[in-house]
């Protein structure tokens, strides 16, 4: 999960930060602590990271297991296996290509959402979705994670609600948030494409 443990506003957005928690009923430092977080993400701001889609004082990242992060790990613990077969280091490559192994398992077991036909980030707490689709959910068929039946429902979902002219959004969520609808951004684009 995308985490940051300082309790304090960010230096760039202090201001911001803290009429926020000014205007919120949260603790203020759970809420600093996801602001920084979802702003390590890439996504700041965005309605994945919102507990309701309109708010960004009901942000809660740190609740979430980000789908897109986790497939980059595997990505990543997979690559280092294969870096320590190179060298010969077999202990290693055993240790990393378990971490992708039981990476992958947790992601599609909690990630996968049947009923939307969609990949989601997992709200840790809640023990549930999130229910926001987002392009990050293209993550696991970019880095091959999925079936062959997940890519066709994923691929359906972006062709009937993701897809506009010009390309593909990043959420379905109008929010006036940068990393929701109506806009996209270049690398989901690639993603998607």
């Amino acid at each position: 999960r995308y985490f940051d443990d300082n309790p304090r506003p960010r230096p760039e957005s202090y201001r911001a930060d803290v009429e926020l928690a000014n205007g919120s009923d949260r603790d203020r430092t759970r809420l600093y602590q996801d602001l920084r977080a979802a702003c390590e993400s890439g996504w700041n701001f965005s309605s994945r990271w919102f507990s309701d889609t309109q708010y960004l004082a009901s942000i809660h990242t740190t609740e979430i297991i980000p789908v897109d992060l986790n497939s980059l790990l595997h990505h990543l613990e997979t690559m280092l296996a294969n870096a320590y077969t190179s060298v010969g280091n077999e202990a290693q490559a055993t240790a990393f290509t378990e971490k992708a192994a039981n990476r992958k398992s947790a992601l599609l077991q909690y990630c996968w959402d049947a009923k939307e036909g969609f990949f989601v980030d997992y709200d840790f707490i809640k023990r549930k979705p999130t229910g926001v689709l987002s392009l990050a959910g293209l993550y696991p068929l970019y880095f091959d994670l999925a079936n062959n039946k997940q890519a066709v429902a994923v691929a359906k979902v972006v062709d009937r609600d993701f897809l506009k002219p010009g390309g593909v959004v990043s959420t379905l969520n109008n929010t006036g948030q940068q990393w929701d609808a109506p806009n996209g951004w270049a690398p989901l684009q690639w993603i998607t494409i």
